[in-house]
């Protein structure tokens, strides 16, 4: 018979790994993401092979805002990756884009832009002030704006380079995006981790839409939010998708 001290460190230990795996971030999609064996170029034109083979994905849910026309706002996007940089391509229907904050660290959420959540290691958490994960807003101008530990906008140009071109009403964006993990300090020089097949990483894509107005009139999403407030990705990466890294 084993002794009584024993049962109970059994006992402990079991309850302990129910509550861990209870804490993990709830995995509520999955997309695979081929790699690109030859580098995309950053210019706004889709014309390399690896867009041609890349699935898309809709760009569709509301996260803020009222119900809008599809000739307001219609969007989607694809990704590819190579060891060192995530790539995306964003394609977005839109009659109006507006960029009326000249200062980039000014309401940078009110301009048109493109938002990309990322969580290296796909571990979900709280990271309003802190970079358990990444919220950039990319704006048209280029600038990427992301809220710093020390509670305000910060500039993280070196993370995310972006080119758009725009026909008509179509805009495409071309994205690249180098991954850091939480690991990441403003006082120091930090390198990107290295891409390799298998990964996963917590991802979501949003655009800010604003047509005329002095705030934002829509925030659309990658994926469906639950519950009434679904602008929480700036705060919580565990409403993040998952992205797969795949041949």
């Amino acid at each position: 018979m084993k002794p009584f001290w024993y049962l109970l460190l059994v006992l402990f230990i079991g309850c302990k790994s129910t509550q861990d795996v209870s804490l993990q971030k709830t995995t509520n999609t999955l997309i695979s993401v081929p790699r690109a064996h030859d580098v995309p170029t950053i210019d706004g034109v889709a014309n390399e092979s690896i867009w041609n083979h890349t699935p898309w994905q809709p760009l569709e849910e509301r996260w803020l805002g009222d119900p809008y026309e599809e000739s307001d706002f219609n969007g989607r996007y694809k990704l590819t990756w190579t060891k060192k940089a995530l790539y995306l391509l964003v394609e977005v229907t839109d009659d109006i884009l507006i960029d009326q904050y000249a200062d980039p660290l000014e309401r940078w959420w009110d301009d048109d832009c493109v938002e990309i959540f990322i969580d290296e290691d796909n571990s979900g958490g709280e990271h309003q002030f802190n970079h358990n994960a990444f919220a950039y807003h990319v704006a048209l101008d280029g600038n990427v704006v992301d809220m710093s530990p020390e509670k305000t906008g910060k500039l993280y140009n070196h993370h995310v380079l972006s080119k758009h071109t725009t026909t008509g009403n179509t805009t495409v964006w071309e994205l690249k995006i180098s991954i850091f993990d939480d690991s990441y300090s403003e006082e120091i020089d930090n390198e990107p981790v290295k891409l390799h097949k298998g990964k996963r990483i917590g991802f979501a894509l949003a655009y800010c839409d604003n047509d005329s107005s002095e705030t934002r009139e829509n925030f659309i999403g990658s994926l469906l939010v639950k519950g009434d407030d679904k602008n929480r990705g700036w705060i919580d990466a565990n409403i993040f998708g998952t992205i797969e890294l795949i041949d």
